[in-house]
């Protein structure tokens, strides 16, 4: 079971978020597979925005991601035209 959670909040337009649900598609088995610590990746979507859950062993892998070649290299670049604001990126410990 995770120990701890990425939450990244997008502001994508409905228009988009089949483009941006592509994106999690494709990068979520590399996800699973070479980043360190990683567990989960859940896709949530609401009428006002789209989260992505990402489950981590600790905080400092949860951190790590953050800062990967997958993350920021095709991860970030892929999502960039679908963004209408800044990600909200939010990281948790479980209690």
């Amino acid at each position: 079971m995770a120990k701890a959670f990425l939450e990244i909040t997008l502001k994508v337009d409905n228009a988009d978020r089949g483009n941006a649900a592509g994106v999690y598609n494709k990068y979520k088995a590399p996800f699973l597979e070479q980043i360190k610590g990683a567990e989960s990746k859940e896709l949530l979507v609401r009428d006002e925005d789209v989260q992505v859950l990402h489950g981590f062993e600790t905080v400092q892998d949860a951190q790590a991601y953050l800062s990967s070649g997958l993350f920021t290299n095709d991860v970030v670049v892929a999502l960039k035209p679908y963004l209408k604001a800044n990600p909200d990126v939010r990281i948790y410990d479980v209690a």
